[in-house]
């Protein structure tokens, strides 16, 4: 059978169409290319807030190497790179707003320079209470035996050591779950007696749930305190560290080292407490902060 050629041939006609259609799509303009979504920002911890209890975080620009800074003769922690070093300064609760100061000398031997921040004001909650006359003043054995661990304690404090925390990694894990029954800075007044603000964070959680490490640390006191009850210090490195106090047990060592989400011990009501909770306490530059700062919200 012959074979009819112009059912496989394509026509002159059809043959214009497909170069047209062919030039018609080289002729268009290029899509333009798909925009990249920008990279999500860095978390930046802990985060800044200039007032009484929190924590300024205060630029002290490029430099070779990393500058030494001090508030008055306290060492600062100094993290960042050689485009931007940042110094963490943790402000006391008992600071006065207005015009603040740090020292900062450069590691290459210019003289020092002052950096210059503002702390804003702010008002805690206050709670008048009335109790009993007993339990507000302290007999003479155990005002002694408060004013022993104070002096022990105030050595604790003072650790600055190194390696220096990562300014990556400084978000903290909550060290134990539960509601937060009362808050960093709120002060509390005693028939007409005004206490110290509460410089740590309350979690209420039932006695012998787990206590973990916000972050790595090493375990640099464990003791039980006359008002704090059992506790335990983390060192986190270039003077942050962090307290747990109140515990019903104590399952580290001094010398341990943790890592995050590792057991240090559990929840408990040692101490001059009223019922079994953990009072967590973030110290920076020997001073307490707000742990919410390094926590997200």
């Amino acid at each position: 059978m012959p074979t009819d050629h112009s059912r496989l041939a394509p026509s002159p006609l059809n043959r214009r169409a497909a170069l047209l259609g062919a030039v018609g799509l080289l002729a268009l303009p290029a899509s333009p290319p798909a925009t990249a979504a920008a990279p999500p920002a860095p978390e930046v911890w802990p985060n800044a807030l200039q007032v009484p209890g929190g924590v300024a975080r205060l630029s002290l620009g490029p430099a070779a190497a990393r500058p030494v800074a001090q508030a008055g003769e306290m060492p600062l922690l100094v993290l960042g790179d050689v485009i931007e070093w940042t110094a963490l300064v943790g402000i006391p609760l008992s600071a006065a707003p207005g015009r603040a100061s740090i020292t900062v000398q450069a590691a290459e031997g210019s003289g020092p320079r002052q950096v210059v921040y503002t702390v804003a004001p702010k008002r805690y909650t206050e709670q008048r209470l009335k109790v009993a006359p007993g339990t507000v003043d302290l007999s003479p054995d155990n005002q002694a035996r408060y004013e022993r661990e104070r002096a022990h304690q105030a050595t604790v404090m003072a650790t600055f050591s190194e390696p220096l925390p990562q300014a990556s990694a400084l978000r903290m894990r909550v060290p134990v779950p539960g509601r937060r029954s009362s808050s960093f800075g709120l002060r509390r007044v005693f028939n007409g007696q005004s206490r110290n603000p509460h410089s740590g964070m309350d979690i209420a959680a039932s006695t012998g749930t787990p206590v973990v490490a916000p972050l790595p640390g090493r375990v640099i006191d464990t003791g039980d305190y006359f008002f704090n009850g059992n506790t335990v210090w983390l060192d986190h490195g270039g003077g942050l560290l962090s307290m747990y106090c109140h515990l019903s047990a104590i399952g580290v060592a001094t010398g341990d080292v943790l890592k995050t989400g590792e057991s240090l011990g559990a929840v408990g009501a040692t101490g001059r407490v009223t019922g079994p909770h953990l009072h967590w306490g973030v110290m920076l530059n020997r001073t307490m902060v707000d742990p919410a700062l390094f926590l997200p919200a």
